[in-house]
């Protein structure tokens, strides 16, 4: 006779107890090395604060491909957690008394706990749906929430927002917080706990059937699973991490406005999480990484880095539906099989030349808006270090005819690299 534990598959509670959370600690090791060392590559105050600013939106997409990868539920209002949990840490910060007795690591726990408490509220109706109904009430009730912080100024400080100082917190084994390395360890421990414990959440029973309700809620409701409350328990979830990035947000900005929590905010994580790849949890990552240096690094070099930013998520949902994350996992079936270097000299005749074409037709962009944009008389422009006078024709014949050869040799070399890709994706042959 056998001593294995079987489960009997007509209990479901017997079922939800059979999970396992496993966790491969090689990643993980490897990612609190790169966070604790990457202040020693970027050593300024300004490669920090966008470091900061990029762990925070790590925290937030995660928490949001909770929802949308996991469960299914698109949600259109989803900052509106992160924004709640950050403005109840700003008043815990303006609450002198308590908060001088309070470690500020401690801070985002009760970001996590507000987002969470107006997560059950609002998961108590909204989950009842998913598809387009949730996705409408979740609409509604960002909305409602943006209109109310300009009208209960009691707790949303009105248009004006509302400030704290974090240095008024109990210092923490003598750290005060005040400098933005201090801050930057602070928030790079946080997001890999937050990102630790949101992955062993897709590890357990309710996570793993938030995904068998994502995509068949009628068979998970057959096997005896209420399709309604997995939603609400991943919502609730989602809403307590929302809390604790909105809570991070807090700590870093020491400010909270009417924009942390409006239809753009939530926008925006929906656009990063998409851009990343909402079928993996490393995808979010991608894209919170992707974005922020497109938003704080590109929008140092041009006014329409937004402009970039929406044709990358376009050209994404259209060529890529699996985001960045996806387009890498693609790889993973060649490497299987020992034939990744087929796709190499493939790849070499037709991303250069795409990339070069792209780069004419992003030169062709900017020459149009300074044209369209720039003062009068002020005729001269600097694009890829080289200054030129845009009134003449001569920049837009070069940029014209860059973009037509690198995207014309890139078209033609594109079923020889398709070829290439089958052959990679065929067990056999060359390698």
């Amino acid at each position: 006779m056998s001593d294995q534990i079987t489960t009997d598959p007509s209990k479901p509670a017997q079922r939800m107890r059979a999970g396992s959370m496993t966790l491969t600690l090689g990643p993980w090791i490897v990612a609190a090395i790169l966070l604790a060392a990457l202040p020693f590559i970027f050593t300024s105050n300004s490669g920090l604060t966008i470091m900061n600013q990029m762990w925070i939106t790590v925290v937030f997409a995660l928490a949001y491909n909770m929802l949308l990868g996991q469960g299914g539920m698109l949600s259109f209002g989803h900052a509106v957690y992160a924004g709640v949990g950050g403005f109840a840490c700003m008043h815990i910060m303006n609450a002198s008394d308590f908060f001088a007795s309070m470690p500020l690591p401690l801070l985002p726990i009760f970001g996590g706990l507000f987002g969470m408490g107006l997560a059950l509220i609002v998961g108590a109706f909204s989950t009842r749906s998913a598809g387009t109904v949730f996705a409408m009430i979740s609409l509604g009730v960002g909305e409602l929430i943006a209109a109310c912080s300009v009208i209960i100024v009691a707790f949303f400080g009105g248009e004006e927002g509302i400030s704290g100082d974090r240095g008024e917190a109990l210092p923490f084994f003598g750290l005060n917080f005040w400098s933005q390395i201090e801050v930057y360890y602070l928030t790079a421990f946080w997001v890999f706990i937050s990102a630790v414990l949101m992955y062993l959440w897709s590890r357990t029973p309710v996570g793993r059937m938030a995904n068998a309700v994502r995509d068949n809620p009628e068979r998970a409701e057959f096997l005896g699973y209420s399709s309604r409350w997995v939603r609400f328990y991943s919502f609730v979830a989602s809403g307590f991490f929302a809390g604790v990035a909105g809570g991070l947000f807090a700590i870093n900005y020491e400010i909270l406005t009417e924009e942390n929590l409006n239809a753009a905010s939530s926008g925006v994580i929906l656009l990063v999480t998409f851009l990343g790849g909402v079928g993996f949890f490393f995808g979010p990552i991608l894209g919170a990484i992707v974005f922020t240096l497109v938003q704080t690094v590109l929008s140092l070099e041009t006014e329409l880095w937004a402009f970039y930013a929406g044709s990358l998520f376009v050209a994404t949902v259209m060529f890529f539906p699996g985001g960045l994350a996806g387009l890498i996992m693609m790889h993973v079936p060649p490497l299987r099989l020992g034939k990744l270097g087929v796709l190499t000299v493939p790849y070499i005749k037709t991303l250069i030349p795409a990339a070069i074409g792209i780069l004419g037709l992003c030169s062709l962009v900017e020459m149009t808006f300074h044209y369209r944009h720039a003062a009068t008389g002020d005729h001269e422009m600097t694009l890829f270090w080289t200054t030129f006078d845009s009134h003449t024709i001569l920049p837009w014949i070069i940029a014209g005819a860059v973009t037509l050869i690198g995207l014309g040799i890139a078209r033609t070399t594109a079923p020889a690299l398709k070829e290439a890709w089958n052959e990679a994706n065929t067990a056999g042959g060359k390698r």
